[in-house]
This record gives C-alpha cells, structure tokens and sequence, in this order.
C-alpha cells in the first residue's frame, strides 16, 4: 500500500529540522534513549511531511553525541538530498517498502575491487527512497569511513546516486575520486 502525504511546502523545512535535531540533541545527552518518545504527534507529522521518520533524526544525534559525526550541518545536507528526492521524484508519496538487512550486500562484497561499495551504493538508494527500516542508517561509521577514504561527502555521494544514468557510472566516479 502506497502511502500518500500532501506535497510539502519546503520553505521552512531546515528551520524545522535545527528544532527537532536541537530537541534529540538535548534528550540524548540527558540520557533518553527512547527514540519512540522524542517527537510528541506534530513532530512526527512534520517529519512524514518531508518523508522522514524519527531514526532519520535520532542515528545521526547518536553518532554526533558519542562519536563527534556527523555534524548538523552534514545530517542537513544527508537529509535535504533525501527531502528533495521524496517531494521531486516521489511526489510526496511515502513508499511502503523496506530495505532488509539481508537485501544488503555484504561490507566485504567488492565492485571495481572496492569494497563496501556494493553495500552503501544499495543504502544511498534506500534513503533516497526513505525504506531503510530502523535498524540500518544511511552515514553509519562505515559509511563514513568509506566517504572519506575516497575523498567525497555523504550528501555528495547520495547527489551523484540521484543523477547518475547507472551504477556503473557511480562505481566509476568513486574510484576516479583517487585517481
């Protein structure tokens, strides 16, 4: 069943994600570890607006908190590519779909002899499309990890998934970033 939201009105959209990464932000680090309970009804329905849900908030505070990234600004970037995908091309309908873990390839399955690159290629196009479930983020360590050894940006690298006619063309790029 395909699930349909009002195409959202973006304008405001980054102001509303600064109160709600402000809002995870302060109940992370005062110990709340309930993702379920950080967004009261309105917030939840401001999130589905923009084709996110709270995991979309809550991964990137929890690695910002414990680990140091990624930053605000990073998630916002990661977040907008997704916003924009959702109201663009999926015309504000939220997919019913969700990405396995199982679905993924492995973190040792090579294309082009790099590996991991199987794996965040199918993630990229999973937050693109809003249908990793819960248990899998977009931007994990090993994503980031594999960012920056090959010298690109998160929010790039989901930009270049977006507009590439092909994986192929999006293998290519990753490995000419160290040529």
């Amino acid at each position: 069943m395909e699930t349909t939201t009002a195409r959202p009105n973006l304008y405001h959209f980054t102001h509303d994600l600064l109160r709600l990464w402000t809002k995870a932000e302060s109940l992370y680090r005062s110990g709340s570890r309930e993702p379920e309970k950080f967004f009261d009804e309105g917030e939840l329905e401001t999130l589905a607006g923009l084709g996110l849900g709270v995991m979309d908030i809550y991964d990137y505070v929890e690695d910002f908190v414990s680990r140091g990234e990624p930053d605000f600004a990073s998630f916002m970037m990661i977040t907008a590519e997704r916003v924009f995908y959702f109201r663009d091309e999926m015309e504000g309908k939220l997919s019913d779909h969700k990405i396995a873990e199982s679905d993924l390839p492995a973190k040792t399955d090579e294309v082009g002899g790099v590996a991991w690159l199987p794996r965040i290629l199918e993630k990229a196009k999973g937050k693109l499309r809003g249908e990793l479930p819960s248990e899998i983020m977009y931007g994990c360590g090993g994503d980031r990890k594999f960012a920056k050894s090959h010298e690109f940006h998160l929010a790039e690298f989901l930009n270049k998934v977006r507009y590439s006619d092909s994986d192929d063309e999006v293998v290519a790029w990753v490995i000419g970033r160290k040529s």
